[in-house]
């Protein structure tokens, strides 16, 4: 067999890579979270007692958050008490117009893409007595920052981190320094240090990019809704979802990957999600911004989980 013309072996190599990079593509397009936005705003104007189409999505995206009861039976697309009251909780977190109704600037802070760790870890279950007064109360939030019981002892202040094996989206070079970088930023206000593992050693903290299920029982769901997700110590890994159309100095379309590392490292070290939008803690981040510095809530919130 007369061997192929190079101009013929290298139209074959071009198409296989614009195969390769339809298949990678595939998994970049927001269809999910387009479904979700134009859900949401077909909702808008929707209130208790009526019934409607995307009000199940809407429970659903409320109770990964912590805001509806998470015993709840989530079967019926009715707009019920628990409904109601999730959504008047979820506008009291965000400072929004407490009015237990689905409206534009309610939907408007749900299609900010956000943190995928909760905003109220234990929430009340759904027989609590049905006064709105006594929920609420059972909802009560700090005002500027919040966090649990889970932390770091005194003998593991000297933390190290590693990157695992996931999706490369940066360079390791370029990740090493953004990463370091946002350790510093809480290295700086607290007793903790954080170091890279060496190569093969265990490590406390483990961060990569994922997409879609990658065995945490907290799946990725593709661009524009979570951004990342940091579990509270002593577990140690900080997932980052590959999906997103990350930077390290964004344009108007892309998320900053300091911005969102600076958070989650601080679930890492246990504080949990602060209503203060200033806040480094603060859930949600808009496309194309950067917000780096730790805030005073920041500050006083590890001061103050590791000085109880």
């Amino acid at each position: 067999m007369a061997p192929k013309p190079p101009h013929l072996l290298l139209a074959i190599l071009v198409i296989f890579s614009i195969q390769t990079f339809k298949g990678r593509a595939r998994t970049l397009k927001p269809e999910h979270q387009q479904s979700f936005s134009s859900s949401l705003q077909k909702l808008e104007g929707v209130h208790k007692g009526q019934t409607a189409e995307g009000l199940l999505d809407l429970k659903k995206y409320l109770m990964k958050f912590g805001y509806y009861p998470s015993d709840a039976t989530l079967t019926s697309s009715d707009f019920d008490d628990h409904l109601e009251l999730a959504l008047k909780t979820y506008q009291k977190f965000f400072r929004l117009n407490v009015t237990g109704n689905l409206d534009s600037s309610t939907t408007q802070q749900m299609m900010i893409p956000r943190c995928g760790e909760p905003d109220i870890i234990n929430p009340p279950p759904s027989t609590e007595p049905n006064s709105t007064e006594s929920k609420h109360k059972k909802f009560h939030m700090v005002a500027h920052y919040d966090f649990g019981s889970a932390k770091w002892p005194p003998s593991k202040y000297a933390l190290t981190y590693t990157f695992g094996r996931g999706v490369q989206v940066f360079d390791l070079n370029t990740l090493r320094s953004v990463c370091a970088d946002a350790f510093q930023k809480w290295a700086e206000v607290s007793s903790f240090t954080f170091t890279e593992a060496t190569d093969g050693a265990s490590a406390d903290i483990v961060i990569a990019f994922y997409s879609g299920d990658h065995g945490d029982q907290y799946s990725f769901d593709g661009p524009g809704k979570i951004l990342a997700h940091g579990f509270f110590p002593q577990d140690g890994r900080l997932y980052y979802d590959a999906d997103e159309n990350w930077s390290t100095d964004p344009t108007m379309d892309q998320t900053d990957l300091e911005s969102v590392s600076v958070h989650e490292m601080g679930h890492l070290l246990g504080l949990r999600h602060s209503n203060d939008p200033a806040a480094i803690m603060y859930p949600s981040l808009q496309i194309g911004t950067k917000k780096r510095d730790l805030t005073q809530a920041d500050i006083d919130g590890i001061h103050a989980l590791y000085t109880n």
